[in-house]
Parts: structure tokens; C-alpha cells; sequence
């Protein structure tokens, strides 16, 4: 009889909690599952358990997308690691909201409307309407954009890295959509690259649709016209050109001699190179 209490006493405390609150227990259930399965000695390429601490550090920067790492990510972690940690970064950058009504909708399950509600939270929605159909939304065009960048920064790196290379190509793609901020390249390998145009512009690209947000990335998908696009991804849209504009021209010329940094480039690196700086 307690037994059978005991999950009916936790449904219930779950129904008291306001969305907000669901979406705060939500994330730290979420790091703190993902910090575990960093401890595991298999997420690591020597075999030992990374300290309860490092670890929810990593798990915390990889759900909020921040790229603060107390290891290096490409040297210590293994495959199984990696794959934890860019998971975080995926539902970090969905919201967990998001994870949760994708996979209802897969298991064909009915969105109640209590999780509408705290989905319309974690979308920063004023409206619950349409919700459902925006979150699928969002996860198509996200696939779709993650899944075009992999296959571009695949041509750059399986000549280097060969099928493990495609893996990092997708593994990066994840990583710059959500603005996470992580590599696996390990040490300062990814420097060789830094004068390399597909790839950087690729992920400046990539971090620059991350970055403006879904709803703004929905109405450049559907809408096709300036005219139309709604206040917000107007403004998003004119501050993040100014931005990155001001940003490269500004880099450009005060670093433009500097042979700590791009001083010994040609012109058109110079340029790709604080493009990439601006954007990052």
C-alpha cells in the first residue's frame, strides 16, 4: 500500500509545481544524469572517473550551452563521453520541454495541456496555440541545418581524420547550432584550420542561425520576405548584421598587422579570420 503511494504522492507534488518550476527541476535532473554518466570510467580515454565536481561543471556548461570545460574535451573524453556530452548540448539548445513533447509525439502520445503550458514557457511563447506544431517545426529545421553543416565540414575533415572525421564533422555541427562553444579536436589541432574558408565560415554560419533563435529561423524558412517578418526577427535579424559588420571591420583593421594574429595573412584570410571572430 505505501509502495503504491509513493508514486502517486510524487505525480502529485509534480502537478503543484508552476512551469517555471518544472522547467528549473527539469534542467538540473538533466545535468545531473548527464554529470553521472561523465564520472563513468568509460567516458574517458584513460579509463578513470573524472570528480563529481569536474564533472557537473562539464554537464553544466554542455545543457547551457556556455563552453567553459575544466578538461579538454577532445584528449580526456572517449567516444561515450563525447556523445554525452554533445546529447546535452542537442536538448540544452531544444530545452527539455521541447525533448519531452518530441518523444510523446513519437510514442503517439496526447500533448496535455499542462505540458503546453510549460512548453509555451521554455519557447518564451505569449500564446500556448500552436505550440505542438512549432516544436515540430523547430526540430525539422534544426536536423535539417545541423545535418547540411555536418555534411559541408565533412568535406574538410574526412581528408584529414577519415570516417572519424565525419563524426566530427557532425559533432561540430551540433556543437556551433547550439552556440555550445565545445570542440573535440583536442589541444590547439583546431588552429590549423583557422585560415581554412569552408570551414570557418560554415561555423560562423551555423552559430549565426543558432544564435538569431528559433522563432527567427522558422520566419526566414516560411516567409522568405522582409516586408512581412514580424518586429522581433526584424530587429534580431538588422542588430546581428550591424553587429557582425562593425565586429569584422573593427578586427580587421586594428589587428590588421599584428603578426600575433592575422598580421602574416593575405587580405581574404584576414577578412575570413575576423569574420569568424566577430561571429564567435
Amino acid at each position: 500500500m505505501q509502495q503504491a503511494e509513493i508514486p502517486k504522492s510524487i505525480n502529485n507534488w509534480l502537478l503543484m509545481l508552476s512551469p517555471y518550476q518544472v522547467l528549473v527541476f527539469s534542467f538540473l535532473g538533466l545535468i545531473l544524469v548527464g554529470a553521472f554518466l561523465l564520472m563513468l570510467p568509460i567516458a574517458s580515454n584513460d579509463g578513470s572517473s573524472l570528480s563529481f565536481i569536474d564533472a557537473l561543471f562539464t554537464a553544466t556548461s554542455a545543457v547551457c550551452v556556455t563552453g567553459l570545460i575544466v578538461v579538454d574535451t577532445g584528449q580526456y573524453f572517449s567516444i561515450f563521453g563525447q556523445l554525452v556530452i554533445i546529447m546535452l548540448i542537442q536538448i540544452g539548445g531544444f530545452g527539455v520541454m521541447t525533448m519531452t513533447t518530441v518523444f510523446a509525439l513519437i510514442l503517439g502520445k496526447r500533448i496535455q495541456l499542462r505540458s503546453r503550458l510549460i512548453a509555451q514557457e521554455s519557447l518564451n511563447r505569449l500564446t500556448v496555440g500552436g505550440v505542438v506544431k512549432l516544436i515540430k517545426l523547430l526540430v525539422k529545421t534544426t536536423l535539417c541545418i545541423e545535418f547540411i553543416g555536418g555534411v559541408l565540414l565533412s568535406f574538410r575533415l574526412y581528408p584529414d581524420y577519415g570516417l572519424h572525421g565525419i563524426y566530427m564533422a557532425f559533432w561540430h555541427s551540433i556543437s556551433a547550432f547550439c552556440n555550445a562553444g565545445f570542440d573535440i579536436f583536442g589541444g590547439t589541432n583546431i588552429f590549423k584550420y583557422n585560415t581554412d574558408p569552408l570551414f570557418c565560415l560554415v561555423i560562423a554560419f551555423l552559430i549565426i542561425l543558432g544564435g538569431i533563435g528559433y522563432g527567427v529561423t522558422v520566419e526566414l524558412y516560411q516567409k522568405h520576405n522582409w516586408k512581412i517578418f514580424s518586429l522581433h526577427a526584424k530587429v534580431a535579424l538588422l542588430t546581428t548584421l550591424i553587429l557582425l559588420v562593425i565586429g569584422t571591420i573593427v578586427l580587421f583593421f586594428l589587428e590588421y598587422n599584428n603578426e600575433n594574429t592575422i598580421g602574416n595573412w593575405d587580405w581574404w584570410h584576414k577578412l575570413i579570420g575576423t569574420f569568424f571572430l566577430s561571429t564567435t
